[in-house]
């Protein structure tokens, strides 16, 4: 299989802006450190929405020596890292803080979705992934072998059952879903979900199923989506993308049938060329979302100007994968 990616490709939600120091959670007393280092910070959830300020919003952040921390213990926050050079942790509105603790009156709890593309670049990467962790923790809170209740343990990294009799460990999990622009001579495959308006198309993407490779779900997805079959499967990108908790695997590939017949999954898929694009007969994905990184990618291997030369137009938020 061979490998596109250069450094050059950072997709939106990724790169390095957060120094996660994965070892230190490893200490039993990692988040009291974070908590008394001059500088850290806390983001507040309510949910799976966090807390923002401002216009255009930006990420809120009490000081960890705000005194309405000060009651909490350790284990009810999450050591997310150290971002900006300073540490950084998480704090869920969801139980008991609503009566303790009471946020700015100009702040506001906004589901990250929406919000993502008007973020900063880090700051969006950043709650993104506390986002993740939090949906996480909210959907593990009891154990799946024994039923008992679950513990947060190593900074919020890792939920333990309470239970002396089990003590199964449940570490955060994913779910990879390939996502593929699959070209024919100089067109795209694009499909669109039955419940998107006409107009609007993605790549082909869905969930790796147990027991398959990247490459076997690239495969299968696309012949039961549309009945084409590949060849020349090429690994492109990666994209985090918590909503609610994949990781999204992007793929160049070539036709090798071209015969569309649409699956149960589609309204309809068709071969569009660069002029379709162009023209705008196609409403294309969020430019944040690895699906439009994809069909750039393939837009600007041919002559002329690149994508972002042409007004195109695109929805607000990309789908779900699948």
């Amino acid at each position: 299989m061979t490998i596109l990616h250069s450094p050059a490709i950072t997709n939106f939600l990724a790169g390095p802006y957060l120094d996660r120091r994965s070892d230190e959670r490893e200490q039993p007393t990692a988040v009291a450190n974070a908590r008394q280092q001059s500088g850290s910070r806390v983001l507040l959830t309510r949910g799976t929405a966090i807390g923002v300020v401002g216009d255009p919003p930006r990420a809120a952040f009490l000081s960890s020596g705000d005194p309405q921390l000060v009651d909490f213990e350790d284990d009810a926050f999450i050591l997310l890292g150290w971002y900006q050079e300073q540490a950084c942790l998480l704090l869920s509105m969801d139980d008991e803080a609503p009566s303790r603790l009471q946020p700015p009156t100009d702040w506001r709890f906004e589901e990250l979705r929406p919000l993502a593309a008007i973020l900063d670049r880090e700051e969006a990467g950043l709650l993104a992934y506390a986002r993740a962790l939090i949906y996480w923790q909210r959907r593990h809170r009891y154990c799946g072998r024994c039923g008992g209740p679950n513990r947060a343990q190593r900074a919020g990294h890792l939920m333990q059952c309470a239970s002396p009799d089990c003590g199964e460990a449940f570490f955060p999990r994913i779910d990879p879903a390939v996502i593929v622009l699959v070209r024919h001579g100089d067109h795209a495959l694009l499909g669109r979900q039955p419940s998107w308006p006409a107009g609007r198309f993605s790549t082909i993407a869905g969930f790796v199923e147990p027991g398959e490779s990247l490459e076997d779900t690239v495969q299968r997805e696309v012949s039961e989506e549309t009945g084409v079959t590949l060849r020349d499967i090429h690994y492109h990108s990666s994209q985090p993308w918590p909503f609610p908790s994949s990781l999204m695997l992007g793929f160049m590939a070539e036709a090798e049938t071209p015969t569309i017949k649409v699956g149960c999954e589609l309204a309809e898929a068709c071969w569009f060329s660069r002029d379709d694009i162009i023209q705008q007969k196609v409403i294309l994905p969020p430019a944040t979302s690895i699906s439009h990184r994809l069909i750039e990618t393939w837009f600007n291997d041919y002559p002329g100007p690149p994508l972002a030369h042409y007004p195109t137009a695109s929805w607000t938020a990309a789908p779900r994968p699948g």
